[in-house]
């Protein structure tokens, strides 16, 4: 199937073959029949695309700030690496989508293949949603106007928030898309509504809707104009939707709303607020967030789990449906604000259009009504000769496209096929690294026979999964840490493992980083070390998956792991005990992000990580320190090592940060083709994983102790 993408490199749009998604869970795969550009979003995406480096750096401070402390602690190559790597990576186009359900997976309730639904999908001849983002369309109500739903419902949830009463006045400040639905909304909801923009036309369609159009001349007679008409009182609610910088328009909306009067951001402007515009009236200000309660929740969202209805009546999914039944029932309709209708073969121009090439207000895409011939695999090159090290790759996140393909290209890994859930990152990152198919479906790979390893670059939840039914299909594999999320999985690996005679690896690299390698040839021989390692992890939002207990299991288990692993492999013996401690809230509750994890291993060597995301980023992200035998190894965030008191005091200094992705994946490549052992024996690699998830489960109950016998 085709979809739009688009690079934030120079801005330019493309239709790509991605292969069509499968439906899983709660989402559902529905065909296109049309879908609507958003004049206003998709066109600062694509003007962030065309600006050039000081341009796109003006308009994302906070980014700059990010990057120039990443230059400070990681390097300017690989923040340089990094940046390049995020504006390569082109983004779907588009979420107002209309079309016919063609698959649903084994938790969708309510719709069935055959229906006729909108969603907040992209511009795709097939796309995948959650349940929750879909809305049946009524009989009578086109694919075209059903297809405004999304934008609508951005209106709609700004006019909730104004929270409107009949006969009152509202003012709708800028005239878009957004705008012009969100007229015909408030007049539906028993409103005098005012319109202001610059536009002549779409002033004229404002008053064709109800509405009374005020020209934006200038800011004071836009403001006289609204008293006037009100009697000197002001409008109840003010609604901007429109997109600027400026500062002038939320302070022209403050004097034009009465005593007590409401404004609701629901486009962009400067906030730069005046505390005398709102102080003296005691005006009430609200940004509204797009659709509706659920946005940007991700169980809401990915997930599919919905809110129950009686705690809360609007969801952005109810929304859609609310301005479905309202186009149904004739008291909206976007079909006037359509000024271009394109074939999908055409979209390329549509972003030319709403980039400025003629004047323009509502495009919609046409799609071919009939079912077309869409294959989950879409071929990119002819697939690699036979033999060892034929990969399978299972998941293309971003640190699959930027760091784990890479290394494996580096080992002259055979790249045949890539998957990913929904197909479109793994056409990305295959048509960047040259795989020779793009599945929408991991299994399939796994199926080859021609096929003998498989790489699982997934979400923690599904890694154990993945990796045992590679296993059991007779593949060598390689995961990405974690191996696991709990115990039973960790020993169900190790059996499917042990049955199947094939080698197993786990992203553990830094024990392979060349930096590593150096500090233990320089403590080798000086008795057991005692090992000290910072990890500055810095704050995730409270709602990332990695943070989610079933998801990502912990930022102990998912991401610490790694320096378990690195004293494992540092100490050269078993663990034998570990106390983990975590900080406590300010209401006593464990931050089972701020932990100190204590080891103790077989041969008396002692470890302590400290896990901190109560840092800053500001300073180096790792350190390890070792002590052992009169000598001290400190390595600083893998771009330096020091060593005191051993002969010479040697150091040294990195070309860029290496944490060993490389010589990890290279060292598997060797053990896959018969050429060496394995770059962690399974003993150890398990043995690593139990002590990770005890350690990810002590955190997350505020601490505790567990000996070699807790974890036999």
């Amino acid at each position: 199937m085709r979809q739009i993408l688009q690079s934030l490199r120079d801005g330019r749009s493309s239709l790509v073959n991605v292969p069509v998604p499968r439906p899983s869970g709660n989402s559902l795969v529905v065909r296109s029949v049309a879908s609507v550009v958003s004049a206003g979003t998709e066109r600062m995406l694509v003007d962030f695309g065309k600006a050039g480096w000081i341009e796109k750096a003006r308009s994302q401070p906070d980014k700059v700030r990010q990057v120039m402390h990443k230059v400070r602690t990681d390097g300017l190559g690989a923040t340089l690496d990094a940046v390049r790597a995020k504006l390569d990576q082109p983004i779907p186009l588009g979420y107002c989508e209309a079309g016919i359900v063609e698959a649903v997976g084994s938790g969708v309730q309510g719709f069935v293949p055959g229906d006729r639904v909108v969603t907040n999908g992209p511009h795709a001849e097939y796309v995948r949603v959650p349940q929750t983002l879909v809305a049946r369309i009524p009989d009578g109500v086109s694919f075209e106007a059903a297809a405004f739903s999304p934008l609508a419902a951005i209106g709609l949830q700004g006019l909730r928030l104004a929270k409107p009463t009949l006969g009152e006045t509202i003012v709708v400040y800028g005239l878009g898309l957004i705008g012009l639905l969100t007229v015909q909304l408030a007049r539906a909801s028993g409103c005098r509504v005012m319109g202001i923009d610059r536009d002549p036309g779409r002033l004229a369609l404002a008053e064709r809707f109800g509405a009374t159009a005020i020209a934006a001349t200038d800011g004071r007679s836009v403001v006289a104009r609204v008293l006037d008409l009100t009697g000197g009182v002001g409008a109840d609610a003010v609604l901007l939707t429109l997109a600027t910088d400026s500062d002038e328009p939320m302070h022209l909306a403050a004097d034009m709303t009465r005593k007590r009067g409401r404004l609701v951001l629901v486009g962009v402007t400067g906030l730069n607020l005046s505390r005398d515009d709102f102080f003296k009236k005691e005006l009430s200000l609200q940004v509204s967030c797009s659709y509706g309660p659920g946005r940007y929740d991700a169980q809401h969202e990915e997930q599919g789990i919905d809110y129950p209805l009686p705690y809360v009546r609007w969801t952005e999914g109810r929304n859609f449906a609310a301005v479905l039944q309202l186009m149904a029932d004739g008291r909206l309709d976007p079909l006037p604000l359509i000024t271009h209708r394109l074939p999908l073969d055409e979209a390329t121009r549509a972003y030319e259009i709403v980039g400025g090439t003629e004047p323009s207000l509502g495009i919609v895409l046409e799609y071919s009504q009939d079912p077309i011939e869409a294959p989950h695999e879409v071929t990119l090159a002819p697939r690699p000769p036979a033999g060892k090290g034929r990969i399978g790759w299972v998941g293309a996140g971003s640190f699959s496209a930027r760091v784990l393909i890479p290394a494996f290209k580096a080992a002259n890994a055979s790249l045949d096929g890539i998957a990913s859930a929904g197909g479109l990152s793994a056409t990305i990152a295959g048509r960047e690294h040259g795989f020779s198919r793009v599945l929408a479906d991991g299994q399939s790979l796994i199926d080859d026979a021609a096929i003998d390893t498989v790489v699982v670059a997934t979400r923690h939840d599904s890694h154990a999964r993945w990796v045992i039914r590679a296993l059991q299909a007779g593949k060598h594999v390689f995961v990405e840490k974690p191996l696991a999320l709990s115990i039973e999985d960790v020993e169900a690996v190790g059996a499917a493992a042990r049955a199947a005679g094939r080698h197993v690896c786990v992203g553990f690299n830094r024990r392979m980083a060349p930096l590593t390698r150096q500090l233990q040839d320089a403590v080798r021989g000086r008795g057991a070390p005692v090992i000290t390692m910072t990890v500055n992890a810095g704050e995730l939002p409270r709602d990332h998956w990695t943070k989610d207990a079933e998801v990502g299991g912990g930022r102990i288990v998912g991401e610490a792991c790694h320096f378990i692993d690195l004293a494992r492999a540092i100490a050269g013996a078993p663990i034998m005990r570990m106390h983990v401690m975590t900080a406590r809230s300010a209401t006593g509750d464990p931050v089972d992000d701020v932990a100190s994890i204590q080891l103790g291993f077989t041969n008396g060597a002692m470890a302590v990580i400290q896990y901190l995301a109560n840092g800053n980023g500001a300073w180096p992200k790792e350190r390890i320190e070792v002590f052992a035998g009169g000598v001290i190894a400190e390595i600083e965030n893998w771009r330096r090592l020091r060593v005191y008191g051993a002969p010479g005091n040697t150091s040294a200094l990195a070309r860029g940060q290496d944490k060993g992705h490389r010589a990890m994946a290279a060292a598997f490549m060797r053990a896959v083709r018969g050429e060496g052992p394995e770059p962690i024996p399974l003993d150890e690699l398990l043995e690593v994983s139990r002590w990770s998830v005890m350690a990810g489960e002590l955190a997350r109950a505020g601490g505790g102790f567990h000996t070699a016998d807790d974890v036999a």
